[in-house]
């Protein structure tokens, strides 16, 4: 006879389920065997939210539903800021917990699981008889798949060992779910092509939803043909930056000062695939004087700042692009739009850094620091971005066209990064990729990179170490309070990395910073650079809210 945990490991690699990302207990330790045993590859790690954050990096890497594993109690109860953050980030996933007994109402390690999981933004599903093993399985995935959202399948311990009794075909929720594009309205693409012709000086601006090698050529033609700047959205960062001069980098607080300068007098934006949040639009005064032309596969989407848009055309970037060019024929907006040599000289002035570096013993200036990692480290590797002030200098100043994945904006939680970037370069098969960190974040999950130097994970991070909260040092400032109560000693993080099993290095010069930077690209293995930083350099997003400037 088969059990319920064996069902439900048979259900879970009927659904695809190749890796599980998690930390044993009792109360998920059958289900793990069992998954184990059909093929499915365990990865062990030190902190149930911390794996879950790992399936989270892989979900994003592979475009398909992550999986999680928890015991009961306090297993779950771990897993509330990376469940969160999946839901913000839109990542679908599904976790495998373990629940206490039906028949021990007593038990210490009790919890109202489906209120955790609401509290948390994460779907829910229970096993509460044998019968519904599996289907509560597919429900789960299902979920995951059509919301884009972590789901949490919870089952008691007695009912995991009891007799499955349920049918035994199973249907994978991929058979029920129509994966057919979404057609734009003919009439809709009619009014954007309408919209589009009229105007003078037009901005295609490009969202994650938009980002795929199928779609790149779509916008670069559209962008042409409309003499637009192209920008994207902060999770779309840098992408075609090398097809066009007329690239305006990230839209919005990230942006430069003359890319606001010239959005500004733009009379038309036609955003694809992005959801044209409020730190997107800057919000509202990015674009005072636009119509919005929004392109996106969702139900109707409001702007960050309230106000709808001109012209909304759901469907699929793909076919909405090729009926938009299609309806927009010979017609081109009037005179020369933004593609003449003085804009394109301002945009190439825009990427220039004209302050000079700050210079301070054994640390150095964060721009330069990011821009001799932008120099030196290839474009085939990934850049992961975490949260908090030094991800700002690399927000802004890595310029090649690599892959970025931010997880910044999404829950403003610190060190989830480089946790991403391990789910990530297992979910790419082993591709090396970098993350640019700060040392509070590090730290904080800093017994993970155990797990990365275990398993070899070919992942580089890069601490900017300020020896301090960084956001908080300048907000403190900015507010009249003490700096240095968020000042906070660090260890040899270089040396801590090599004690673990990695390689590491501490450096504090341009010069030590290539070196280190070479070795990883030469042999990729699990590496952490520490970076010493200076406090005294502020970012433009930083100056730009607490100080008021104009940068």
């Amino acid at each position: 006879m088969t059990k319920v945990y064996e069902a439900i490991a048979d259900a879970f690699v009927a659904e695809g389920t190749s890796h599980v990302f998690g930390m044993m207990g009792d109360a998920n330790m059958h289900w793990m065997n069992a998954v184990a045993e059909r093929g499915v590859e365990l990865f062990e790690v030190r902190h149930e939210g911390s794996g879950l954050t790992m399936a989270d990096g892989w979900s994003r890497a592979t475009g398909r539903p992550g999986v999680g594993a928890t015991t009961c109690g306090p297993g779950v109860t771990q897993l509330a800021t990376a469940l969160v953050c999946a839901a913000r980030a839109r990542t679908p996933l599904v976790v495998f917990a373990g629940a206490a007994p039906l028949t021990d109402p007593g038990d210490s390690q009790y919890l109202d699981q489906r209120r955790f999981a609401e509290a948390v933004e994460c779907g829910f599903v229970s096993v509460l008889a044998p019968a519904r093993a599996r289907t509560a399985v597919r429900e789960a995935f299902w979920l995951a798949r059509t919301t884009s959202k972590p789901v949490m399948i919870s089952v008691p311990m007695d009912v995991q060992l009891a007799e499955f009794d349920g049918p035994a075909h199973y249907l994978p929720s991929t058979d029920l779910i129509d994966t057919t594009p979404v057609t734009p309205d003919p009439q809709r693409i009619q009014d954007a092509a309408d919209l589009i012709a009229e105007s003078e000086r037009v901005v295609v601006l490009v969202g994650k939803g938009a980002r795929s090698p199928e779609v790149a050529g779509l916008v670069i033609q559209l962008h042409e043909r409309t003499r637009a700047l192209l920008a994207t959205t902060l999770q779309a960062s840098n992408w075609l930056r090398d097809r066009t001069p007329y690239h305006a980098g990230i839209a919005g607080g990230y942006g430069t000062r003359i890319a606001h300068e010239l959005m500004r007098e733009a009379d038309c934006v036609v955003a694809v695939g992005a959801s044209l949040n409020q730190y997107t639009i800057w919000h509202g005064r990015l674009f005072p004087k636009a119509d919005i032309v929004h392109i996106d596969r969702a139900g109707q989407v409001v702007p960050g700042d309230g106000r709808p848009v001109d012209c909304y055309v759901r469907g699929d970037a793909r076919p909405a692009l090729q009926q938009l060019i299609t309806a927009l024929g010979g017609r081109t907006p009037a005179g020369t739009g933004f593609h003449t040599p003085v804009v394109a000289e301002r945009l190439r002035e825009a990427t220039t850094l004209r302050e000079p570096f700050h210079r301070e013993p054994d640390r150095l200036d964060p721009r330069e620091v990011v821009l001799t990692l932008d120099r030196l480290i290839p474009e085939r590797l990934p850049l992961v971005l975490g949260s908090g002030h030094q991800t700002d200098f690399g927000t802004m100043l890595f310029s090649r066209p690599r892959e970025v994945v931010s997880n910044y904006g999404l829950f403003g939680a610190i060190g989830q990064a480089p946790l991403l970037t391990m789910g990530w370069t297992l979910g790419r098969h082993g591709q090396p990729t970098f993350v640019v960190e700060g040392d509070a974040s590090f730290i904080m999950h800093l017994a993970e990179f155990d797990t990365a130097c275990r398993y070899r994970w070919p992942v580089l991070i890069l601490v900017m170490n300020d020896e301090a909260l960084g956001a908080e040092y300048h907000k403190s400032e900015a507010h009249g309070l003490r700096r240095d109560l968020s000042a906070i000693r660090s260890p040899d993080l270089g040396a801590v990395a090599t004690a673990m099993g990695g390689h590491g290095a501490t450096v504090r010069t341009i010069a030590a910073l290539e070196a280190a930077v070479g070795d990883f690209v030469a042999d990729p293995e699990p590496t952490v650079v520490d970076i010493r930083i200076t406090r005294a350099v502020m970012s433009v997003p930083f100056r730009r809210l607490w100080c008021g400037e104009e940068v």
